[in-house]
C-alpha cells in the first residue's frame, strides 16, 4: 500500500477520486456480506421485539395486558440474555474477518478465555452490544438506504412507466407522459453518485461501531507507565544537561581561556620572523575559534541570554535577531518551570528559523501566555502557508520535543496563509 493510497474507508470517504476507487465495491460487499448475519440477528430480535411493541401499544390505549404474554416476554428475555454471550462468538468472529474488507487495519482481538468469563467481563459484552447492534440498528438503517435506492430507481425509469393511458405518481406528483418524466429521470440519474457515497457513509459508520466495540481495549495500566517512563527519562536528561553545562561553564570553559591567554602572551614573547611564530599564531586562532564553539555548545544545552534575560526576554532577542519583522506579546504572570521554559524557548527558535527559510512572510507575531496552569506559545506568520509535517523533519522534531513535557503541539497552515503553530505546554509549579 502506497503513502498516499487511502487505509480505511472512512479516509477514502473524504478523497477526490472515491467514486472511481475500488472503494465503493468494497463498501458493497461488506454491505451485501451484513444483510445475512443482520436478517439472522434481527429475526432473533424480532421474536420479543413484536410481542413487547404490542404489549406498548396495548399499555398506551390502557388495555389490559394478558399475564401469558407478560411472562412469554420476561422468560424470553431472560433466555436472550442467558444465551447472548454464546451467540455472540461466531457472530464476533465473523465481524473481525469481514472487517478487513473495508478497513485492513490490524484489529486487537479481545481475549475471553473460559465460559464464566463470558458471563463477567466487559469484553464479551461489548461483543453482546455489537451483535445487538448488527440486528437491531443495522437492518433499520439498510432498509431506509434500500427504499432511497428503489424510489431513485423509479425515477429513472419514469419515462418508460409512463403512458399516455397509465398515470404514475413520481415523488409528490402526477406523471402523464414520458416527455413529463424526464426531468425526474434526469434527477435520478444525478442521484447515483449520492447514493453511491450515502452507502460508503452508513458502511463506514458500521466500520467504525465494530473497530469500536470488537477491538481490544487499550492497556490502560501499560500506557500510565510508558508516561511515567517517558518523565523519567525527561528528568533524567534535564538533570545530566545541567551537569554537562556546569562541567563545561565551571572546568573546560576557564581552562580553554587560561589556554588561549597563555598563547597570546606566548605571542607576543616570540618575534615575528621566529619559525615558532607562525604554528604559535595558528594555534592561538584554533584556540579562539573553540572558545566560540564551546560557548555555542553551551548555548545549545541552555542558552545564556534564557538564563539571564528569561523567557520573555530571550523571545525577544529572537526576535530582534529575525531577518523579518517579528511583534512580541508576553503576558505571563508566573515563573515558568525550567524545562517548560527551555522547549518554549526551542520551539519559538525553530519556528522563526522555518518562517525565514520556507514561508516568504514579511511579518510574524510571537505570543505567550499563561491560561489555567499552561503556557500557551503561538507562532504566526503572513507566509505562503501549506505546512506539512510530512515534507520535513523541523515541526516533527518540535512535536516531539513538545510532547516529551506532555505539551501538544497544532497547526493550522492552509494554502496561501496565514501559518499559525500554537503549542500547549504544562506549566504548573
Amino acid at each position: 500500500m502506497t503513502v498516499d493510497e487511502p487505509l480505511h474507508l472512512a479516509d477514502a470517504l473524504r478523497r477526490r477520486g472515491y467514486l472511481i476507487s475500488s472503494w465503493p465495491w468494497r463498501a458493497l460487499a461488506y454491505a451485501a456480506t451484513t444483510v445475512p448475519i443482520a436478517g439472522v440477528l434481527a429475526v432473533g430480535l424480532l421474536c420479543i421485539g413484536a410481542p413487547l411493541l404490542a404489549v406498548l401499544n396495548a399499555a398506551g390505549q390502557d388495555r389490559p395486558v394478558e399475564l401469558p404474554i407478560v411472562l412469554f416476554l420476561t422468560v424470553a428475555a431472560l433466555v436472550m440474555l442467558a444465551l447472548a454471550p454464546i451467540v455472540s462468538i461466531p457472530v464476533a468472529m465473523i465481524e473481525r474477518w469481514r472487517l478487513g474488507i473495508v478497513d485492513p487495519r490490524p484489529l486487537p482481538a479481545q481475549r475471553v478465555r473460559g465460559l464464566a468469563a463470558r458471563y463477567t467481563s466487559a469484553a464479551a459484552w461489548r461483543e453482546v452490544a455489537y451483535a445487538f447492534v448488527l440486528g437491531g440498528i443495522v437492518p433499520v438503517a439498510y432498509w431506509m438506504l434500500t427504499l432511497l435506492a428503489l424510489l431513485d430507481l423509479a425515477l429513472i425509469a419514469s419515462p418508460w412507466l409512463a403512458s399516455d393511458a397509465d398515470r404514475i405518481v413520481v415523488v409528490w406528483t402526477t406523471v402523464d407522459t414520458p416527455g413529463q418524466a424526464i426531468p425526474y429521470a434526469i434527477v435520478g440519474v444525478l442521484f447515483i453518485p449520492v447514493l453511491w457515497y450515502l452507502a460508503g457513509l452508513l458502511v463506514a459508520v458500521q466500520a467504525a461501531v465494530a473497530r469500536w466495540l470488537l477491538g481490544g481495549p487499550s492497556d490502560g495500566a501499560a500506557l500510565r507507565e510508558v508516561t511515567r517512563s517517558r518523565a523519567r527519562l525527561v528528568d533524567a536528561y534535564e538533570a545530566e544537561r545541567r551537569r554537562i553545562e556546569r562541567d563545561v561553564h565551571d572546568g573546560a570553559q576557564p581552562r580553554l581561556t587560561s589556554l588561549t591567554l597563555q598563547l597570546g602572551l606566548a605571542r607576543l614573547d616570540v618575534p615575528d620572523d621566529s619559525p615558532a611564530a607562525g604554528p604559535l599564531a595558528v594555534a592561538h586562532e584554533q584556540a579562539k575559534d573553540l572558545m566560540v564553539t564551546l560557548r555555542q555548545i553551551v548555548q545549545g544545552i541552555r542558552p545564556q541570554n534564557l538564563t539571564e534575560l528569561g523567557l520573555a526576554g530571550a523571545v525577544r532577542e529572537l526576535a530582534g535577531a529575525a531577518t523579518i519583522p517579528v511583534d512580541v506579546h508576553a503576558d505571563l504572570t508566573r515563573p515558568v518551570p525550567e524545562l517548560v521554559e527551555t522547549t518554549a524557548y526551542f520551539v519559538v527558535s525553530e519556528a522563526l528559523s522555518n518562517v525565514a527559510r520556507h514561508a516568504d512572510a514579511t511579518r510574524a507575531q510571537v505570543r505567550l501566555t499563561q491560561a489555567d496552569g499552561r503556557l500557551l506559545v503561538e507562532i504566526e506568520d503572513d507566509g505562503r502557508g501549506g505546512a506539512d509535517p510530512a515534507r520535513g523533519t523541523g515541526l516533527t522534531g518540535l512535536a516531539d520535543r513538545v510532547a516529551a513535557v506532555n505539551g501538544r503541539l497544532l497547526l493550522a497552515s492552509p494554502s496561501g496563509g496565514p501559518t499559525l503553530v500554537r503549542v500547549e505546554l504544562p506549566c504548573r509549579p
